[in-house]
């Protein structure tokens, strides 16, 4: 804890501040649903704080003080940024003009919830960074999302929200309701299931080896057969959404077999928003490496994929994974 009396000492500030780095982090990823976008806001912020410091009273702790100015931070951000014209979900996919959604690798989201200060403490759970709930986050005016996570992601009550956002009391409640209808319109309905997971279950891990193995032989019958009927693929950056088995399959056709498939294809395991994924590998006839095509995250439901969504390879270097390998 910084005391008011070491608030000038710029060691101790910068010690005490980087403590919270990780947890700001993915603070300012559900307010722009980008990973690196994020790291660009917490270091902002944490300038802005030192900047400040001479707002920080003792008032409220340090870690809320930290909060208050990243909120901002963001929401400085994402009024610069183009709006969806009237926070609809167009297609019934929350993903399809969400092109800046990023993956969260899951070490770091360990790291963000060794964090966390207090009895709330705990690992970071699935439900408030799964790609589904982040996407539809950036649908909602940016002060309603704030309230939203501020309310019921980091547990501030209404009167401290209130008072980080310049509102009053009744349009904090007002905004909250408002962005709770939104999430129920839009988001899985069986979400609630997956609530206290904090990492991919041994069921979903099951069905990952499985994907994987059907990728690398080219197995579409396979694939089809871990695909529900009703499943879904987006691909940020694209607005591209592929809703259901026959159009997934369609897609991964060429891909897979025939004489424009793209070689051999190998799939390493990741986990990312606390889900199963994979990193994707291929290697073209004559070439010697396997060159980073994509990377999916999958969403599973009663032992079938429900929901991919696919991201350039250009976020590997999260993940600890490089661009090329021999195998």
């Amino acid at each position: 804890m910084l005391d008011a009396h070491r608030i000038d000492d710029e060691a101790a500030f910068a010690d005490v501040a980087e403590r919270h780095r990780h947890e700001l982090r993915v603070h300012c990823y559900r307010m722009t649903g980008s990973f690196t976008e994020a790291e660009d806001m917490v270091q902002e912020a944490l300038l802005r704080a030192w900047r400040n410091r001479a707002t920080f009273e003792g008032r409220s702790t340090f870690r809320a003080w930290l909060y208050r100015i990243a909120t901002n931070v963001c929401l400085d951000a994402l009024s610069r940024r183009r709006p969806n014209p009237d926070g609809a979900t167009p297609h019934g996919s929350p993903f399809r003009e969400v092109t800046w959604l990023q993956p969260y690798p899951d070490e770091l989201l360990d790291r963000a919830g060794s964090e966390e200060e207090g009895p709330e403490a705990r690992a970071i759970s699935r439900e408030t960074v799964e790609l589904a709930f982040l996407a539809t986050l950036q649908h909602l005016p940016p002060r309603q999302r704030a309230v939203l996570i501020l309310r019921d992601v980091v547990g501030w009550p209404a009167e401290q929200t209130a008072g980080a956002l310049e509102m009053t009391v009744p349009s904090v409640k007002s905004a909250l309701q408002r962005a709770r209808a939104t999430l129920r319109r839009v988001l899985p309905p069986r979400r609630s299931d997956w609530s206290p997971a904090t990492a991919p279950t041994e069921n979903e891990r099951r069905v990952l080896r499985r994907f994987v193995e059907a990728s690398q032989n080219a197995d579409l019958d396979a694939l089809a057969d871990l695909l529900r009927q009703d499943a879904r693929q987006t691909m940020p950056p694209a607005s591209l959404v592929y809703d259901g088995r026959a159009a997934i399959l369609d897609l991964w056709r060429p891909v897979l077999t025939g004489d424009r498939a793209w070689g051999a294809w190998i799939s390493v395991p990741l986990a990312a928003n606390r889900q199963p994924g994979v990193a994707n590998y291929t290697r073209a006839p004559g070439e010697r490496e396997f060159t980073a095509v994509n990377v999916d995250v999958l969403r599973i439901e009663d032992g079938l994929v429900a929901e991919i969504t696919t991201f350039g390879p250009q976020i590997l270097p999260a993940f600890g994974l490089p661009p090329t390998r021999e195998r």
